[in-house]
């Protein structure tokens, strides 16, 4: 481990290749957490609460975004700069995940789900590469940039927000039920008399 702590950027490397593999895993158990919980509303936060495009966004950010809480605390002497390109990382996966999944129903008029693993894991590799080229060239700026962290802040009141209202939106409606947001759920939960 001396090693690394020697070099910042390689462990920046070794951090974002290990948390390629954590966000899949994590965003994994995120499509289930909220059903998991017995539908409680907090961890619906963090969640997908139903099975809207919006909603799978959810799995590849809030893990990056842990993840990138923990690399910060690591490498912020370094890479005071860090969120800057953390966050472009982090905005380039819900890009890739909603062209490439709109992309796919154009193109085949049909819902693979072999497919939309293999998006989401594409996705969030890219993401994390771009995050590491990122934070490389830019993190090491003093003062860091606000912008990137006011985006991501933002980005996750938009999640929790448009939990419980979110817009009448394609992307946001859940397919199979037709609804839109946490109320797909819990309505359909009360329904089934559980």
């Amino acid at each position: 481990m001396s090693g690394l702590s020697q070099s910042p950027r390689k462990l920046l490397k070794v951090t974002e290749a290990i948390g390629a593999v954590f966000i899949f895993f994590a965003g994994a158990a995120l499509h289930f957490t909220f059903e998991w919980s017995g539908h409680n509303v907090f961890v619906g936060l963090f969640s997908a609460v139903n099975e809207s495009v919006w909603e799978h966004l959810k799995l590849a950010y809030f893990p990056a975004v842990w993840l990138g809480l923990v690399q910060y605390a690591l490498l912020r002497k370094h890479y005071p700069n860090f969120f800057a390109g953390k966050a472009t990382g982090v905005f380039s996966v819900p890009v890739i995940i909603v062209v490439g999944f709109y992309g796919y129903q154009a193109i085949f008029r049909s819902h693979n789900l072999a497919y939309d693993i293999g998006l989401f894991v594409f996705s969030v590799v890219v993401g994390q590469f771009v995050s590491y080229k990122m934070v490389v060239k830019y993190g090491n700026r003093s003062p860091p940039q606000l912008l990137p962290v006011i985006a991501l802040a933002a980005y996750a009141v938009a999640f929790f927000a448009f939990t419980f209202e979110p817009p009448r939106l394609e992307p946001f409606r859940d397919p199979i039920t037709g609804e839109y947001g946490i109320h797909a759920a819990l309505h359909h939960h009360h329904h089934s008399g559980h």
